[in-house]
């Protein structure tokens, strides 16, 4: 373990998370179901691909065509989206499919990152910085605290969004925003 390495790479992940769409997704979410679910659900696709990234690398990106993951995760995007506006219709669920949902929302969490990290600039970062320190632990642990970090700040706002505007309006602004992600995703699987 190297910890200056550590240290080095947090801020370079951090900073390149920050404005990334997996953490928009990440606060979407957080206004579906609790926090620590959200979380947990993200942490667990961003650990997932931090081990891909230090252990497979850039090798990987060159096997899957960057076309087909946008293309992936345009799909992915526009079936939340289909999702949170059907949701934002539905009356008062009960305490059952509550319960439900607070898992789902785990599992939901990790499938859009899992989807949405593939050949994304801080996977490449991750998996570059790995190559270049060749301490895929150090860089590991910087990249996965930093990520986790963005993660948590996503899920905080998306509650605090919670006390300002009902549930209907958030879901309905979510449809429309992940429906902007998919064409952006699709987009650059054009590209």
């Amino acid at each position: 373990m190297k910890p200056l390495v550590v240290l080095a790479v947090f801020p370079v992940i951090f900073l390149g998370e920050l404005p990334d769409k997996t953490m928009f997704a990440s606060l979407v979410l957080a206004t579906r179901g609790r926090p620590r679910n959200v979380w947990l659900g993200a942490a667990a696709g961003f650990l997932v691909h931090v081990v891909i990234a230090t252990t497979v690398g850039v090798a990987l990106f060159n096997v899957v065509p960057h076309r087909v993951l946008e293309a992936v995760v345009s799909a992915m995007f526009l079936l939340g989206a289909f999702f949170a506006w059907r949701e934002s219709s539905d009356d008062e669920e009960d305490l059952a499919e509550e319960e439900a949902a607070k898992h789902g929302v785990t599992m939901t969490a990790f499938l859009v990152i899992f989807v949405a990290e593939w050949g994304d600039l801080t996977q490449i970062l991750t998996a570059n910085l790995a190559a270049r320190y060749h301490s895929a632990l150090s860089v590991g642990l910087g990249a996965t605290l930093a990520l986790w970090a963005v993660a948590g700040i996503a899920v905080a706002s998306g509650q605090t969004l919670l006390r300002y505007i009902n549930v209907a309006t958030i879901r309905k602004i979510t449809a429309v925003v992940l429906v902007g992600l998919a064409i952006y995703s699709a987009i650059e699987a054009i590209r």
